[in-house]
């Protein structure tokens, strides 16, 4: 029997009412997990099964669920020395369907669990979120890899939202106290991530296609490294209006020509279809993380006429 269809939430900005819980958010994979018989499967939001990736987390949910058929919803976190999630660090860990004993030992990985959606062949998800959370605390996954993490509904957002960013999360969720649990994505949960700003050299652009393709598809980046050299920092391709895209299209084709102008690796499937140019534009980017390879779900900001190529620097890890 396939698992259930995950809930997703809608990004946006916390509603300021008091029928609202708020969680923090997970910057990981999410899991759906079942256990029938004793025997745990874990399965992605795509529902492909990767229960041979996370044998820890197999073994806690054997022990803690003490023999209860369940299914649960959650979160598959990395996270530094800090306390703090990595998705940086958690990359090691996806797409390894059978870690070895040593990557487990030194990337080991936690699950966050923060609803349940059947409980000894009962299904849960047309009860309200605040009973599903009060029934997720009486199973008491909370002994490590498992984790049930708290909520508030008597907080503000903006208070919860610094409580965040003070320790490296990715932002909140709110999530509609009488909301049952239904399949895809919901207005009952609003995301609000936290994000960082960076200043990039543009370097290049790869094509579009269908209503962008008179335009370009992404604009390349790179930034400064600890010697001073422009390095390949990714891909922006969204946060562009099409005026935009027609103005910025003609500084590309001024500044074109044949050769990358970056030290570095650049990946394959970017330099056979990039279109240099004369590193001379700066534009602000929105992102969420960088791990060192490239910017996370970068959105363009703008151009930035005050500044020059030689002021720009290397995103933070």
């Amino acid at each position: 029997m396939p698992p259930p269809t995950p809930m997703l939430a809608t990004a946006g900005q916390p509603p300021d009412n008091p029928g609202w819980a708020i969680e923090m958010k997970w910057d990981g994979a999410r899991i759906i997990a079942t256990i029938h018989n004793g025997t745990p499967r874990l399965y992605s939001r795509n529902q492909r099964d990767h229960t041979s990736a996370y044998p820890e987390i197999v073994g806690a949910l054997t022990e803690q669920c003490r023999g209860r058929d369940m299914t649960i919803d959650g979160e598959i976190v990395a996270q530094l020395p800090s306390g703090a999630p990595s998705f940086g660090l958690l990359q090691q860990r996806l797409h390894i369907a059978n870690p070895s004993t040593e990557l487990v030992r030194t990337v080991p990985v936690q699950l966050f669990v923060f609803d349940v959606l059947a409980v000894d062949g009962e299904p849960t998800t047309a009860l309200p979120y605040r009973e599903r959370r009060e029934l997720l605390d009486h199973l008491k996954l909370d002994t490590p890899p498992l984790h049930t993490p708290p909520y508030w509904h008597d907080m503000p957002a903006r208070q919860l939202l610094q409580v965040s960013a003070e320790h490296g999360l990715e932002g909140i969720v709110s999530k509609r106290l009488d909301s049952a649990y239904t399949p895809g994505r919901s207005r009952a949960w609003i995301k609000t991530v936290l994000r960082h700003e960076v200043d990039a050299v543009v370097i290049g652009w790869l094509p579009g296609s269908g209503r962008v393709a008179g335009t370009f598809g992404s604009l390349l980046l790179a930034g400064r490294d600890e010697t001073g050299d422009l390095v390949f920092i990714g891909a922006v391709g969204t946060g562009f209006t099409d005026a935009v895209r027609r103005s910025l299209r003609l500084h590309l084709d001024e500044l074109a020509v044949s050769q990358a102008p970056v030290t570095g690796p650049i990946p394959r499937p970017v330099a056979s279809l990039a279109r240099w140019v004369t590193p001379r534009l700066v534009g602000t980017v929105e992102y969420r993380e960088f791990t060192g390879g490239s910017l996370r779900h970068p959105s363009w900001r703008g151009l930035r006429v005050d500044k020059t190529v030689d002021g720009v620097e290397f995103p933070p890890r």
